[in-house]
């Protein structure tokens, strides 16, 4: 397993597994926590898994938790997705810097997202599966969302939006979104 800083992002890590391919289809290692260990991270720090289905075109996002805020890993372990950072840490070397990934099945590479970074993502195969696995037990009232389609944030969606959730589509834009992590 290969683990790469990413430079858009302040603290952002990407882990690329070896796949090991045969007539079967392939093996590989999805976590391995003395890859974690060696990128600074505590491979102990997760406590909760959980997954997403999304259909052709779906945007869940963007996402991040206010107060302490919420580190995750995030794996498209089926299909493949449009993958979006934007960090909203107000004393990181990269605030409102924007990264791309497209994350795959075939590739399941991980992506360690820090926390104070928004994160979404776009389905863009019929079925698109993605694994999250946070620090923080999940708490509904430190939610913050904001506008996918931000005028500010211009994420270049790379397929026609088909499908976001209510909170979604109602999210503020990010200025918004900044004075509620702020106060």
């Amino acid at each position: 397993m290969r683990a790469t800083e990413v430079p858009e992002i302040d603290g952002a890590v990407l882990f690329e597994p070896t796949p090991h391919a045969d007539e079967r289809g392939f093996f590989c290692r999805t976590f391995d926590a003395d890859v974690v260990r060696s990128m600074g991270l505590d491979p102990d720090a997760f406590v909760q898994d959980s997954l997403s289905r999304s259909a052709r075109g779906v945007v869940r996002g963007l996402h991040l938790r206010s107060g302490a805020g919420e580190a995750k890993l995030v794996r498209c372990s089926y299909g493949r997705v449009f993958d979006v950072v934007v960090d909203l840490r107000p004393d990181s070397p990269t605030f409102r810097s924007r990264a791309f990934f497209e994350l795959s099945g075939e590739t399941q590479a991980t992506l360690y997202i820090p926390a104070g970074c928004a994160h979404g993502f776009q389905a863009l195969t019929d079925t698109a599966d993605t694994s999250y696995r946070i620090d923080r037990p999940h708490d509904p009232a430190e939610d913050v969302t904001i506008a996918f389609d931000d005028p500010e944030l211009a994420v270049p969606w790379p397929l026609p939006v088909s499908s976001v959730s209510r909170r979604d589509r109602e999210a503020p834009g990010l200025a918004e979104a900044l004075k509620r992590l702020e106060g």
